[in-house]
């Protein structure tokens, strides 16, 4: 069986085959609701070869590889520069099941877009590629639309500068969409990783004790590193999750003070600053700061960037939502539950969940690091908060799958304590995303049933964007 598709995307097609070939956009177009995740991108599109492998999307120790790796060889016998390339599926026992073959095009549509081809050919339903493509031509059209509304700059890259954007946790969920995004914007990622570099692209960062050259040609800090907040609140798990972030925080800030305004610092935060029990009350920038173990853990997080603030450097402190994606968090497990007809509201239902698209998050770094003009606070949610009833019924929709089935209150404590059921499942925060909107800030996924169907291949699959 093979299917054969076209899509026009905003773009001229220099800039949608540069995308293509740039470093990230095969991370960037891979479906996370498709078990095979991407391992290795390849370094040439005319005879590179490219590795996916079979890993779940749980958390913890049941995130794990279960299978045989995907490889796709480039073949050189098909490439044409700047408008077409193929590859094949090489590997055992993948190769023999599919007969995996696929023809990439790009070409100039009349109307001066790019029209991208894929025709693939392989023993697989079409019906179950249809979804796999909807996926791909919709992030790539808004990823180049995306940067060339944050730089400001022509389509087609010209005048653009390349910075260089040094990233602590990036092979976490968050870490590993920006730096991919990052790169098909064609900045240059340093990972500061606390093992022993593996190339150039990579520095050792020590939390306890960061070199003085480590920021040395570094034009914006991005530090997303930190234990996972999810677990059961136990005194031992909160002090994991504060001692990942105060002080390291500080010790990164102080470095980035040190380099007199050369360096701006982008950091994570979250939304649990507003505390969890917040009812209706509209949350912006401005807020109070609430109680609770993880208002407290994340008001010292943020305290601990006080020494760039207090500098000549930008500073932008993103408080992040509940973030949705198939690859990974909290959307996996809920979904799984879903599919079995079990799934249900959470209690009453009428708890504010304030949640964004891991796409949109991955805009709102991207242009925190790129906009001279973005700095202070920002709430990284989307603007349509929804409660927990009207989240677990456009999940219901999206799946196809009823929700009738409430799930009590208590269930979560037996998860995660009392506390943690307290701040994580229970939580009731309205916030808003004020700095964005007075930006005007373009959000991708602004409703949850759209962002739902984009993360679990539920999309319609277009001709044109």
């Amino acid at each position: 069986m093979s299917i054969d598709l076209t899509c026009s995307i905003p773009a001229g097609a220099a800039e949608a085959w540069d995308y293509l070939a740039a470093p990230g956009a095969f991370v960037r177009i891979s479906p996370p609701f498709m078990p095979l995740r991407p391992v290795r991108q390849a370094d040439s599109l005319r005879d590179g070869t490219a590795v996916l492998e079979p890993r779940t999307a749980l958390p913890g120790p049941l995130g794990v590889r279960f299978g045989p790796r995907w490889t796709a060889q480039h073949d050189s016998s098909g490439y044409v520069e700047g408008e077409r390339f193929v590859d094949r599926c090489v590997s055992e026992p993948y190769a023999g099941l599919t007969g995996w073959v696929h023809h990439h095009t790009v070409t100039a549509a009349p109307d001066g877009t790019a029209l991208l081809g894929d025709r693939v050919t392989a023993r697989v339903p079409g019906r179950m590629l249809a979804p796999v493509f909807a996926y791909r031509y919709r992030t790539m059209a808004m990823d180049l639309d995306r940067i060339r509304r944050f730089s400001g700059q022509p389509g087609d890259g010209e005048g653009r500068r390349t910075l260089t954007v040094a990233v602590t946790g990036a092979s976490g969920l968050v870490g590993t969409a920006l730096t991919a995004l990052l790169g098909v914007a064609g900045h240059r990622v340093l990972r500061l990783v606390r093992g022993t570099p593996r190339g150039p692209d990579e520095r050792r960062w020590d939390p306890s004790g960061p070199a003085p050259d480590l920021l040395d040609g570094v034009d914006v800090l991005v530090h997303l590193a930190g234990a996972s907040i999810a677990g059961r609140f136990t005194d031992a798990h909160l002090a994991t999750v504060r001692d990942s972030r105060i002080g390291p925080t500080r010790r990164l800030a102080e470095l980035v003070a040190a380099r007199d305004g050369a360096t701006a610092m982008v950091s994570a935060s979250a939304i649990g600053y507003y505390g969890a029990d917040r009812g209706d009350e509209i949350l912006t920038e401005d807020a109070a700061a609430g109680s609770g173990p993880l208002a407290e853990i994340v008001a010292g997080w943020e305290a601990d960037c006080d020494p760039a603030r207090r500098s000549r450097a930008r500073v932008v402190t993103v408080r992040t939502g509940i973030v949705l994606s198939a690859a990974g968090g909290m959307l996996p497990p809920l979904a799984a539950i879903t599919r079995t007809g079990l799934g249900g509201r959470l209690g009453s239902g009428r708890q504010w969940m304030s949640w964004i698209s891991l796409d949109d998050l991955t805009d709102v770094y991207l242009r925190a690091v790129v906009d001279p003009t973005l700095t202070g606070y920002v709430n990284a949610v989307a603007p349509e908060p929804v409660t927990n009833r009207d989240f677990t019924r456009a999940l219901g929709a999206v799946l196809h799958r009823p929700t009738l089935i409430p799930v009590p209150g208590v269930a979560p404590a037996l998860v995660l304590g009392t506390r943690g059921s307290d701040e994580l499942a229970m939580a009731d925060q309205r916030v808003d995303p004020g700095a964005l909107r007075d930006l005007g800030h373009p959000f991708r996924y602004p409703g949850i049933r759209a962002a739902l169907a984009h993360e679990l291949g539920a999309e319609t699959l277009p001709t044109a964007l």
